[in-house]
């Protein structure tokens, strides 16, 4: 089955249109835009070992430390809320590219910083608070990118290939974890243990400075999307708060997005970012190998998010959603109770799994269309972003409180998200929402895909 794309009452439909180069270009430089901010924000995680026993004191018993260092990286997604509503707030009265401009700029700026930060040893209790510091403001950067980013090419894509192009963007966005797990490779690779908690653990950060600058003047060279220009021309750009509207008058889209984030939340927080440090400490495998097997289940992620999209042009969403989650389910439970395995059964099992997160690409598929346009960008961050801060934030805490009694936790954990996953697929909007064209509701009993 294909998508169909709804018009107001009494239009004329549109004829569909292919991809042509110009879509191209906005799918390209916003999928690499994407990869380095989102490189930036999570290439914390793959150092958070070296990273807790640097900016906490020696003293502190291992566990504590770990929890203190994961309770920093929660703070940034606990900043996301404030980030992505004011971001999206702008984005929906001024425009979506100066806004989806501004949020890679503003994450450049503190992963700079952190990799110049002194280390406790030298400052004290003051190098954990800036280093707190910094992730507030990356969160608050990445709050407003990752619905402005779906939102931008959501508006731009044909109506017939919007599942390809938000899979795609969403796979380039993702790209940025593969990024950060092969340059943490690379840093294991060629340094000692002692250089990497020398020094060389501030070569990604820098790193990610300069990604972001290159991010920032790729962006450049985008158009503002056709939805908000029509909008605008016509004079329908929210004029109230966005954030009332949404409210008042989506409460429902608002529910169904938030639980559909929270169960992308489990899937990218627990099995990407949170798995390489669980294999060293629970399973004692060594970090290079980790992230190795960590690398080739981001590779199979992204290409899983192109995949998703593809298909749920061709299938819809709903079936894409219902597959997709089932396979996360057993995977999860294959990967982690084969633990540790020899190499080849972890790297294999890891990869499957990671194939299957792909289906993370349905939240931003049915996510995006679940909003009108006038409040699309804000509607879509206050439901992602309120949730991932809740969920996305807490859920590396509770894991490192669970495993003290069940080494299984993060399996129970992904397998009981994909449940809710599978009954969320089974929600009306799954299969329906508001047309991508003109800002218009769709009409009765008409549905963007099945």
């Amino acid at each position: 089955m294909t998508s169909e794309t709804t018009h107001p009452v009494g239009a004329q439909p549109v004829p569909a249109r292919t991809l042509d180069s110009s879509d191209y270009k906005t799918l390209a430089l916003s999928a690499l835009g994407g990869t380095l901010e989102f490189y930036d924000f999570v290439i914390y995680v793959f150092f958070a070992t070296v990273l807790g026993a640097l900016f906490f004191p020696a003293d502190m018993p291992d566990w504590l430390r770990q929890l203190q260092t994961f309770g920093i990286f929660a703070a940034g997604y606990l900043a996301r809320p404030v980030g992505g509503i004011v971001i999206a707030h702008f984005g929906d009265i001024f425009g979506r590219k100066r806004m989806f401009t501004l949020s890679i700029f503003l994450m450049a700026a503190p992963t700079l910083v952190i990799g110049l930060l002194p280390t406790y040893a030298s400052i004290g209790i003051a190098a954990p608070l800036l280093l707190l510091l910094m992730r507030v403001l990356q969160g608050a950067a990445i709050g407003g990118e990752m619905p402005g980013a779906w939102v931008f090419v959501g508006e731009h894509v044909p109506g017939k290939h919007y599942g390809f192009g938000i899979g795609l963007l969403t796979s380039g966005i993702t790209g940025g974890i593969l990024l950060g797990s092969l340059i943490a490779v690379a840093i294991n690779r060629h340094y000692s243990p002692e250089q990497v908690s020398d020094f060389a653990w501030r070569i990604p950060f820098i790193l990610g400075g300069v990604f972001g600058l290159v991010s920032v003047y790729l962006r450049r060279f985008l158009h503002e999307t056709p939805v908000f220009k029509e909008l605008a021309g016509r004079k329908t750009v929210a004029r109230e708060l966005p954030l009332r509207t949404v409210l008042r008058e989506h409460r429902l889209a608002s529910v169904y997005v938030a639980l559909l984030t929270w169960v992308l939340s489990a899937a990218i927080v627990v099995v990407v970012l949170y798995t390489p440090t669980y294999l060293q400490k629970v399973h004692h495998i060594p970090a290079a190998l980790a992230l190795e097997a960590n690398a080739l289940a981001t590779l199979t992620l992204t290409i899983g998010c192109v995949l998703v999209g593809w298909a749920s042009d061709r299938i819809g969403t709903r079936a894409v959603m219902l597959i997709g989650w089932a396979g996360l389910f057993v995977t999860a439970y294959m990967f982690y109770s084969g633990l540790p395995g020899t190499p080849a059964t972890m790297f294999w099992h890891y990869g499957l799994v990671g194939l299957f997160v792909g289906t993370i690409a349905t939240v931003p598929i049915a996510g995006v269309r679940a909003f009108p346009a006038p409040v699309r960008f804000t509607g879509l961050s206050f439901a992602y972003n309120m949730s991932y801060a809740v969920f996305g934030g807490l859920t590396p805490v509770i894991l490192t409180l669970w495993l003290q009694h069940d080494t299984m936790a993060p399996a129970h954990y992904v397998a009981a998200l994909a449940g809710v996953g599978f009954l969320l697929a089974l929600w009306p909007l799954a299969a329906r929402g508001h047309a991508m064209r003109h800002g218009a509701a769709p009409v009765a009993g008409a549905t963007m895909s099945r």
